[in-house]
């Protein structure tokens, strides 16, 4: 059967990246763009050079400057050339002009509220299922996102995403395995994550739920940290959840030779890095990548803890 929501994105991706100046050219950028492997583990990640992404990974997220700034994702301070599609009447699909992804959506709401995800998981799973070549990712307000004042979801092309082409082969811990769901931990992956798999969006929901009410909220915060990686297939929905200790690494704000100016958000957590300079994408070592994504996420003992407390909730 045809998905015309998605027959209606991709004719409009591509007028987009045809006939938008900005979006040609940076999508022309992106096939030249060079790339290395990195082994941690079993896991395999990709480091990807993209000077254009410095606008997403030193954005200055702070309230003052957020305030000083025009919101670039109100529709009516979008670019006169940029045109999008709505969805379910309160997003709007939009290119990225600035990409990671051959394809890659921006997938802001209509209304200016700040990133929380608490009440819109359900949208971001029906994005996933109407968008099913892509996946679909959530980036909490300091854990990646560059507008932490006006809720989006993104989505990027199956198939780029080692967290998503290699999910399969994953080693996973199971917590929760009863009719039509399945929690467990990625024991192995180097970003400790918990991964729901269900075709039922309200039972996610619920599970989602409780994962996110035993996170902490942090002190002048109003959610746990955390990014979400989203999509849908054959065997339903799979759901990754990255919870977060930090919003930037110890190196992003070090100094001299120490310095590595990586912001990690959804896309890093599911195995591709950004740098955008290119001494970064030269020098950047197993080891560095090892302890950035030590320093930014849970780490898997508390994590853990998180996935025991689910399964004995469940159990009473």
């Amino acid at each position: 059967m045809k998905n015309l929501f998605a027959e209606t994105i991709e004719a409009m991706r591509r007028k987009q990246v045809q006939e938008w100046g900005l979006a040609k050219a940076n999508y022309e950028n992106l096939e030249g763009v060079e790339t290395k492997g990195i082994k941690l583990g079993n896991s395999s990640f990709i480091i990807q050079f993209n000077p254009k992404r410095i606008l997403s990974s030193a954005a200055k997220v702070d309230s003052k400057s957020i305030m000083e700034r025009k919101c670039f994702l109100c529709k009516e301070n979008l670019p006169v050339e940029q045109i999008g599609n709505d969805f379910v009447g309160r997003y709007i699909v939009l290119v990225n002009p600035y990409p990671i992804f051959p394809k890659h959506l921006t997938i802001p709401g209509y209304v200016h509220e700040p990133q929380k995800i608490l009440g819109k998981l359900t949208d971001m799973l029906e994005l996933a299922r109407n968008l099913d070549d892509y996946v679909v990712f959530y980036n909490g307000p300091k854990c990646g996102a560059s507008a932490p004042d006006h809720f989006h979801f993104q989505a990027g092309n199956k198939g780029f995403l080692p967290l998503e082409t290699s999910f399969s082969l994953l080693k996973k811990k199971v917590f929760v395995e009863e009719e039509g769901i399945a929690v467990s931990l990625l024991a192995e992956y180097p970003g400790p994550a918990l991964a729901i798999e269900s075709r039922n969006i309200k039972l996610i929901e619920e599970y989602f739920l409780q994962i996110y009410n035993l996170l902490e909220i942090k002190e002048d915060e109003y959610e746990p940290m955390m990014n979400i990686v989203a999509w849908y297939g054959e065997e339903g929905f799979k759901l990754c959840i990255f919870p977060r200790a930090k919003h930037r690494p110890s190196c992003y704000f070090a100094e001299g030779e120490k310095n590595i100016l990586i912001s990690p958000a959804s896309v890093d957590m599911g195995g591709v890095f950004i740098t955008p300079r290119q001494a970064d994408f030269e020098n950047i070592t197993a080891t560095d990548l090892g302890n950035i994504i030590q320093e930014v996420c849970m780490d898997a003992n508390s994590l853990e803890k998180i996935a025991y407390q689910l399964k004995n909730k469940k159990a009473q």
